[in-house]
Parts: structure tokens; C-alpha cells; sequence
């Protein structure tokens, strides 16, 4: 478990908290970052809209993907679907399709209770 790379999320569809392991002797997890959905703009058109929406989320799955590389497991939780769309858009992701991943449904925390929640999850 030590030499692993693991990460967890918690997401809604507009804001992302990331814990890491990385590069830490103790096991212990830090808080690495946030990241937030702007979300699609008001559209008349419900096609564009839907289209801008679709951007927004997998700009909003790359940003959170790109401050953990080189993942070996990840646990995603939080409210709503956001979970399984993040799981699968890692799945279909070829630097991710490799990636171990469990998913459970949590309210919202503070960082400090959700490093302790991931930390607990992988012991």
C-alpha cells in the first residue's frame, strides 16, 4: 500500500475536492486540491445548451484527472451521479482505463474529515 498512488474524490456536479497519498511517508492523505464546474451558460436553445453542458463536465473530469497522475486507486464519493460519470470518463480514458476504482455516496465534508474518510476507506 505504501509505494500505491492513492487518490479520492469528493464530487458534485460543481465542485471537487482531491485527497492524495502522494509522496507521503505516513499514509497519511492531504487535501491536493479543488476544482469547479463554471458549468454551461443560460442557452435558448436546448441542443447548445445540452452540448455546452456535455463540455463542461468532461473539462470539468480533465481538471480534477490532471492533479493525479499516475493513480494506481481511487475512491470517488459524494451526491448525485457525478461519481459514475467521473468513474466511467476514467475508464474510457487510456492513461486511467487501468485504475482501480470504488465509488460510495457521502454528504459533504470538510477537508479535514475527508482526508480522515480516505484514509480510513484504504486502511
Amino acid at each position: 500500500m505504501k509505494n500505491k498512488k492513492l487518490f479520492g474524490v469528493w464530487m458534485d456536479s460543481n465542485h471537487a475536492t482531491i485527497a492524495g497519498n502522494e509522496n507521503l511517508e505516513n499514509g497519511e492523505f492531504v487535501i491536493i486540491g479543488h476544482v469547479e464546474n463554471a458549468g454551461s451558460e443560460n442557452n435558448s436553445n436546448e441542443n447548445a445548451a445540452n452540448n455546452q453542458e456535455i463540455s463542461a463536465r468532461q473539462k470539468f473530469f480533465k481538471e480534477i484527472a490532471s492533479k493525479m497522475p499516475n493513480i494506481d486507486e481511487i475512491h470517488v464519493t459524494g451526491t448525485g451521479q457525478a461519481q459514475e460519470q467521473f468513474i466511467k470518463f476514467l475508464a474510457e480514458t487510456a492513461q486511467y482505463k487501468n485504475v482501480i476504482s470504488t465509488e460510495s455516496t457521502s454528504n459533504k465534508m470538510s477537508d479535514e474529515n475527508f482526508s480522515a474518510f480516505i484514509m480510513k476507506h484504504f486502511k
